[in-house]
């Protein structure tokens, strides 16, 4: 992972938030939909972008797929997320996702959607 991959993919605010989101782990396409209250295609469309910048890997699971970070440990990517973690406080966004993401691994755990379960890898 090279720094102008990085900044490639951080200067757009919907990336950035989808980035947020993957710090605490795997979420499928249609959780980030739900959670970012976006339409499937956009949301699709900036995953694309990512992986093809090395940021998130795909998985299949049926028909569903799950994204996650693809090299969560690398220093340069966990540097600016704690900068993106620290500017919160000017962009309400982001904590709100945080909490409808707690919400929805809450509703997970008692649902059981079939992408769930790859979730929990």
């Amino acid at each position: 992972m090279e720094i102008v991959q990085v900044y490639k993919c951080m200067c757009d605010m919907q990336r950035l938030r989808i980035l947020n989101l993957l710090k605490d782990g795997p979420l499928c396409v249609c959780h980030l939909v739900e959670i970012l209250d976006a339409d499937q295609v956009k949301i699709s469309k900036q995953l694309r972008y990512m992986k093809e910048n090395g940021m998130v890997k795909a998985e299949r699971f049926a028909q569903w797929m799950i994204y996650s970070l693809a090299d969560p440990e690398n220093p340069l990517l966990q540097d600016n997320l704690k900068c993106l973690q620290d500017s919160f406080g000017d962009h309400t966004a982001f904590a709100s996702d945080m909490q409808k993401r707690a919400k929805l691994a809450d509703r997970i755990k008692k649902e059981t959607p079939d992408c769930a379960c790859a979730l929990e890898k």
